[in-house]
């Protein structure tokens, strides 16, 4: 592998400093145009549901046994929120013209950890269609467990709201992301350009090359005004 001269390579960087900058606002300025005009924005917004059950004893202290129970059972319950037969309640409810498939992509559902918390959020295009879905997939669910798991202290902790923001926007962020990839684009062309360049450019390289000392050279004037070859 052929050796690289830093300095050699640091002034040819430097030589091309406008193609770096050039490259990187180019960039930026189509990761902002892409974010602005060609990005659907997304709003999320989610609901919270806290699973009680019967965690106490006729004595009203709390079994540990029971709680540790309701514990292993909270990814349960999470597939129970994204199951068919919760959605299709969701759907029928809003009257959605949608499908079972396109509802559960769009809702996601995890459990706090070490709480019996559980989280269902839910992203749309439309900020009240993913407030609507998620308060009432939580309804939904809430009923469902009832039914099958006869828990009780079961109910709504935080009822979703309107997102006022896309998530998936963030201009200063864009531009950040779009900075660093023009400069690193830009500088991996040059090295490229600058490794793979077979030019001789001065006597230097010459001399090592050949691993001979060069007697002489001849001076070009042809790019001095009113000079003759």
């Amino acid at each position: 592998m052929e050796e690289i001269d830093l300095k050699e390579l640091f002034e040819f960087l430097k030589s091309k400093i406008e193609v770096i900058i050039i490259t990187t606002i180019l960039i930026c300025t189509l990761g902002c145009l892409y974010i602005l005009f060609l990005q659907k924005p997304m709003y999320s917004s989610y609901t919270t549901v806290v699973l009680g059950g019967n965690n106490s004893n006729n004595d009203g202290s709390v079994d540990s046994n029971i709680l540790g129970i309701n514990n292993t059972l909270i990814e349960t319950y999470a597939s129970v929120a994204k199951s068919r037969v919760v959605i299709d309640k969701v759907i029928k409810n809003l009257k959605l013209n949608t499908t079972y498939e396109a509802v559960a992509g769009q809702v996601s559902v995890s459990a706090i950890n070490k709480t019996q918390i559980i989280r269902i959020a839910v992203s749309d295009l439309d900020p009240e269609v993913a407030k609507d879905i998620a308060n009432e997939t939580a309804k939904a669910f809430i009923k469902e467990i009832e039914r099958l798991y006869k828990l009780e202290n079961i109910g709504v902790l935080d009822e979703a709201i309107s997102p006022v923001a896309p998530y998936n926007i963030n201009i200063p962020k864009t531009i950040i992301v779009c900075f660093l990839v023009g400069i690193v684009l830009s500088l991996a062309i040059l090295f490229m350009i600058f490794y793979f360049d077979r030019t001789i450019k001065s006597t230097e390289q010459i001399e090592q090359k050949i691993k001979l000392p060069i007697l002489g050279s001849v001076q070009d004037f042809s790019s001095k005004k009113g000079g003759k070859k």
